[in-house]
Order: C-alpha cells, then structure tokens, then sequence
C-alpha cells in the first residue's frame, strides 16, 4: 500500500507591503523660524549651563565676600561709637577738679583747686582733634583714610599721655597759691589729686583705639561720596546699554521687521 501524506499549501502572506521612506522634509520656512521663536518667548525650558558659561560668578566669591563686609560694617560701629565716646569723656573729665590744695594767706589758710585745663589744655585740644579726624575719615578714601587715621590714633594717644603726666602735676596750684597771696615763693599745701585724670586717660585710649580700628577696617568702609559714585556709574552704564546696536538676526527684531512691513531677508 502507498501512503500519500497531504501537504498543505503555503497560505498567501498578508502583511501590508513595505513603503517607500518618506522624502526627507525641507528646511522650514521664514515663517515657520519666526512662529517657533526664542524658547524664552514661548515659555519653554531651555537648557541651563554651568554657572561659568552663563557668567554667573562661583558661589564661593559670595560667601568670601559676606565676612569681610560684615567685618567692615561691625568695624565701622565700633570705630564711630568708640571715638565719639572717647572724645566726649576727655572733654568732660578735663572740666573736673584734678587737685586740691590749700595756701597760707593773711595769717590763715585758703583752699585751692585746679581742673584739667588749669594743668594742661592738651587733653580737651587733642580729643576736638581727635573728633574731627573721626568725622574726616568717612571723607576721604585709599591714601587720605589712612593719613587720618593715623592722626585720629595720634590724637588719642596725646590725650592719654598728656593726661597722664598731669594726674601728678603741683605748678597749677602753686601758680594759682602764688597768685592770691601775692608772694612769688608761695607754695601749695596739703596737695591731694583726684581720679579725673584717669578717667581722661581712659578716654585718650578710646579714641586711639578708634584710630586702630580705622587703620585696620578704614579700606571696606564706605565714602561720603560712594553712593554718588555709584550711582553716576550706574547712569553710564545704561547709557551704554541704550546706545548697544540691535541684532537683526533674533527673532523679536525680526517680528519687529514684519510689523514695520519691511523683508528681514533682504540685504
């Protein structure tokens, strides 16, 4: 017997048949360029760079910045409430009574005393310098900030070192004894000295700590005339900005150009 086993025939393929690639597109038109845009104008994301290529300076100059403005303004308080204050009880303690004695004067006694200015007007001169030169520091900049600053440190230092010497000091009251008995060689008896000197001392040292903190701080600090600076600064620079010629290639000043009815285009 011979078996004859069916073979099915192959069934038709009904997959769709391949097509053609579609032709490659042509470069969109003006229009098309001028509708899409800047991303900036259609609200989309644009890609960010590092913060070198965009111009924006490292973070850490910020934050090296931060302390020694910070320094400068804490300087310049202490300066100004320290000078001030110095000056003040210099003048102050140079108007008490520094000695007291007494003088022999028609068979009895006589009391006598002296202030800081009958035994030395330095103390009082030195701290209106001193003054002075507090208020010339923010008027001046770079090479003048420190030449008074140094005057303002120089002045507190005469003031403590004048009042010094003088917290010791007889020949005011043996001048003032000479003077009301009406005997030349008259001398001052039971001669006993006051604490204001110190105090003026104490002052003296104020202001010179003041012209420390001048010479050290005095080069971040700001200048009467800054904001006038900066502010001429800033009127040239927008001048500049106003004056910058317009790039005919971005796409607002191509809009600008259809609007106008000119061909942006054209040569």
């Amino acid at each position: 017997m011979v078996y004859v086993s069916a073979v099915p025939s192959p069934k038709p393929s009904t997959s769709p048949p391949l097509s053609a690639s579609p032709p490659l597109s042509a470069s969109p038109p003006l229009s098309a360029s001028l509708e899409r845009g800047d991303p900036h104008e259609r609200g989309e994301p644009h890609e960010q760079g590092t913060p070198h290529e965009q111009g924006t300076p490292p973070s850490h100059s910020r934050t090296d910045a931060a302390p020694t403005v910070t320094n400068g303004r804490r300087s310049l308080a202490a300066a100004l409430l320290l000078g001030a204050l110095g000056a003040v009880v210099v003048l102050l303690a140079s108007g008490q009574t520094w000695a007291e004695g007494s003088t022999a004067v028609g068979g009895g006694t006589l009391s006598l005393d002296a202030d800081g200015r009958d035994v030395s007007g330095a103390p009082a001169a030195l701290a209106l310098v001193g003054l002075a030169a507090l208020v010339a520091v923010f008027a001046v900049r770079r090479t003048g900030r420190v030449l008074v600053s140094v005057l303002l440190a120089l002045s507190g230092a005469g003031a403590a070192a004048t009042a010094f010497l003088g917290a010791s000091d007889r020949s005011a009251l043996d001048e003032k004894a000479a003077s009301t008995s009406g005997d030349a060689a008259a001398a001052v008896s039971g001669l006993t000295h006051t604490g204001w000197p110190y105090v003026t001392v104490a002052g003296g040292l104020l202001i010179l700590a003041a012209g420390l903190l001048a010479l050290r701080f005095g080069a971040v600090w700001p200048s009467m005339g800054g904001r006038y600076e900066r502010t001429e600064a800033d009127s040239a620079g927008q001048r500049r900005t106003a004056r910058a010629p317009r790039d005919p290639e971005r796409p607002e000043e191509l809009w600008k150009a259809l609007d106008r009815g000119e061909d942006p285009t054209g040569d």
